[in-house]
């Protein structure tokens, strides 16, 4: 299923600066029923986001009307826990095309490279520097430049570098996933299994 495709990233934040925030967190296990990526954004962060009685709880981030965007800051360790992989559709499906950290789970990072959702990892003190300024001013900015993979604070002009697996950045600039990256070189692959001996 293709998705999106990642270029630059220009957006305000949604803070959420908790340490240790586990896959079970971001979509519980009751709502995993789905095999279809679609619907999993209305139950992200569910039983953070609603009372036992499916009203919102007004002090989560997710419920606060002064922030928004597509960019979802997360404290340290975020995605960490079992490796379903329908925690990164549910911050897709929310809306959310990248999420930055000081550091992910490795299995919830590569579910996110999957399904289009880019994992910034950066320093605890540049994440700490973005916390702040949100906080203080909730339209502050975010640049994500994947091909020059840097991520910027656009207030201050301070930016750091990012990694990525060249493969996943490929298929991200595209919109592929990994079926539509063996469709895309389907020529070639004929190529050479019609040039190849057996």
């Amino acid at each position: 299923m293709a998705y999106d495709k990642f270029n630059i990233l220009t957006s305000t934040a949604v803070p959420l600066p908790l340490e240790n925030v586990d896959t079970d967190q971001i979509i519980p296990a009751r709502f995993l029923k789905a095999t279809e990526r679609v619907g999993f954004g209305d139950s992200l962060f569910r039983d953070w986001r609603y009372n036992q009685d499916n009203t919102p709880k007004e002090d989560f981030v997710l419920n606060q009307d002064r922030f928004s965007g597509k960019i979802l800051l997360g404290g340290k360790n975020f995605g960490s826990g079992s490796s379903r992989e329908h925690a990164a559709w549910a911050v897709y499906d929310y809306g959310f095309r990248c999420v930055v950290s000081s550091f992910f789970a490795d299995i919830f990072r590569g579910n996110c490279l999957n399904v289009g959702v880019l994992p910034v990892q950066v320093s605890a003190e540049f994440l700490q520097k973005i916390f702040d300024a949100t906080a203080a001013d909730e339209t502050t900015e975010l640049e994500i430049n994947l091909p020059e993979q840097k991520i910027t604070l656009l207030t201050t002009g301070e930016s750091e570098s990012f990694d990525i697996n060249g493969y996943k950045k490929n298929n991200m600039l595209n919109g592929f996933d990994d079926i539509d990256y063996l469709l895309n070189i389907k020529k070639d692959i004929e190529t050479f299994a019609e040039n190849t001996p057996l």
